[in-house]
C-alpha cells in the first residue's frame, strides 16, 4: 500500500486513533459519549415521530423542528458509532471511500444546520414582526423551498472539498490522530501543498455558517425591537417565550468555532483537547436543541406525552 521507495500511493484504507494521548481513559470516555448519543437519538426521534404524527403540530415552526432533528441525528449517527467502535474495540480501519463520505455528511449537516437555525429566527420575525402575513409569507410550498435551499447550499459548498481530497496525493502515512474524518485532520495526510484546502475551509465558514450567526443576530434584534413595542406587558412575555428557547441554539456554534479555529491555527492547544471538543460539539448541541426548542413549548409537550402514552398502551 505505502510502495517501496514511499513514493506517492492513494490508501485503501485510514487508521482512525481515537483521542490520541488518552488510550488508558478511552473506556470511561466512551460511557458518557454513548449515553449522550443514545439520547440525541431517542430525543430528536421522538421529536420527529411527535411533529409528524400529531396533525396539531403541522405548523411551521414545528416543521423546521423537524428538520433540525434531522439534521442533528444525521450528524451525530456519522460520527459517534464509528467513535465508539474505536474506544471500546479498537476498530479505527475506515476504508478511503469511507472515510471521505463521513468527511461529506459532517460537514454538510453542520452547514445545514446553521441554515435551519436561520430559517427559524426567520419564521420568529415574521411572526412577531407581521403575524397578519404569517400564513401568506410562510406557505407550505415556502417553507418546502427553504428546506431544499438549506440542504442544496450544504451540498453545494461541501462537494468540492471531497473532489479537493479524492485528487490529492497522499505519501506520508494512513494514520489519522482523530476519532473521525475531520477535513483538516485527513488533509494533513498530504504530501503536497493543503494551502487551497485550507482556506476553502475557512471560506466556507466565514461565507455560509458567519453569515448565518450575523443574520440570525440581526433577526433577534427585530424580534425584540417588535416585542418591547407591544402594549401589554403578558403580550411581551408570551412572545418572546415563542422564540426565547431559540437563542440556545447558538450555543451550537461555540465549541464548533473554537475546534474549527483551533485545529486549523492554534499550534499549542494539547491535541486531545480539539479532539474532545470535536466530539462534543457533535454530541452536546444535538443532545439539547429538542430540550431548549422542542420540549419547551406545552404544545409539543402535551403532544408527545399523547403519543408516548398510545405507544405505551400499544
Amino acid at each position: 500500500m505505502f510502495g517501496a521507495n514511499f513514493s506517492t500511493f492513494h490508501p485503501t484504507v485510514f487508521i482512525l486513533l481515537g483521542i490520541p494521548g488518552l488510550e488508558n481513559y478511552h473506556t470511561w470516555l466512551s460511557l458518557p459519549f454513548c449515553l449522550m448519543y443514545i439520547t440525541v437519538v431517542l430525543e430528536n426521534g421522538t421529536l420527529i415521530l411527535v411533529v409528524f404524527s400529531a396533525c396539531t403540530l403541522h405548523a411551521r415552526m414545528y416543521v423546521f423542528l423537524s428538520v433540525l432533528a434531522d439534521a442533528d441525528i444525521l450528524l451525530s449517527t456519522t460520527t459517534i458509532p464509528k467513535a465508539l467502535a474505536i474506544l471500546w474495540f479498537h476498530a479505527g480501519e475506515i476504508a478511503f471511500d469511507a472515510c471521505i463520505t463521513q468527511m461529506f455528511f459532517i460537514h454538510v449537516a453542520f452547514v445545514a444546520e446553521s441554515g435551519i437555525l436561520l430559517a427559524m429566527a426567520f419564521d420568529r420575525v415574521v411572526a412577531i414582526c407581521t403575524p397578519l402575513r404569517y400564513t401568506a409569507i410562510l406557505t407550505l410550498m415556502a417553507i418546502g423551498k427553504m428546506t431544499l435551499a438549506i440542504w442544496g447550499r450544504s451540498t453545494g459548498t461541501i462537494f468540492p472539498i471531497i473532489f479537493l481530497m479524492k485528487r490529492l496525493p497522499y505519501c506520508r502515512t494512513n494514520i489519522i490522530p482523530h476519532s473521525y474524518c475531520e477535513h483538516i485532520a485527513v488533509a494533513r495526510l498530504v504530501c503536497a501543498d493543503i494551502t487551497v484546502n485550507i482556506w476553502y475551509g475557512f471560506s466556507v465558514l466565514m461565507a455560509s455558517v458567519l453569515v448565518d450567526v450575523a443574520l440570525i443576530g440581526i433577526s433577534y434584534t427585530l424580534i425584540l425591537q417588535a416585542v418591547f413595542r407591544l402594549p401589554s406587558q403578558d403580550v411581551r412575555h408570551k412572545a418572546l417565550n415563542t422564540c426565547g428557547s431559540h437563542i440556545g441554539f447558538i450555543l451550537f456554534f461555540i465549541p464548533s468555532f473554537f475546534t474549527f479555529l483551533t485545529h486549523r491555527f492554534g499550534k499549542n492547544i494539547p491535541h486531545h483537547v480539539h479532539i474532545l471538543l470535536a466530539n462534543l460539539y457533535v454530541l452536546i448541541p444535538c443532545m439539547l436543541n429538542p430540550i431548549t426548542c422542542g420540549a419547551k413549548p406545552k404544545q409539543i409537550r402535551d403532544s408527545m406525552a399523547h403519543v408516548l402514552s398510545v405507544v405505551g398502551k400499544s
